[in-house]
């Protein structure tokens, strides 16, 4: 086997052994198979992204992301108020 790094969803170049090349093209495929079916851990990757953008913003323009969470509070309180004068009526 070559000594370099191959990712967990690719066959490594240069496997002569055809049971040993079938073996690293199963478990490829299952790896690839585990990272598209793997949605909570797909969503945390987005979700970690995300929050170290919101850092990003909130460092680079802290008035901006103050605002951001004002309007942000505004809209869940009043849709919160609406849903509860819609329940109450």
């Amino acid at each position: 086997m070559s000594s370099e790094i191959v990712p967990r969803t690719a066959v490594a170049l240069g496997i002569a052994d055809p049971v040993e090349r079938a073996r690293a093209e199963l478990k490829a495929a299952l790896f690839a198979i585990e990272e598209k079916a793997n949605i909570p851990k797909r969503i945390g990757e987005v979700v970690d992204e995300q929050v170290v953008a919101v850092r990003r913003f909130a460092r680079r323009n802290p008035t901006g992301a103050a605002a951001a969470v004002v309007g942000v509070a505004a809209v869940v309180g009043a849709a919160v108020w609406g849903i509860v004068r819609l329940y109450t009526r």
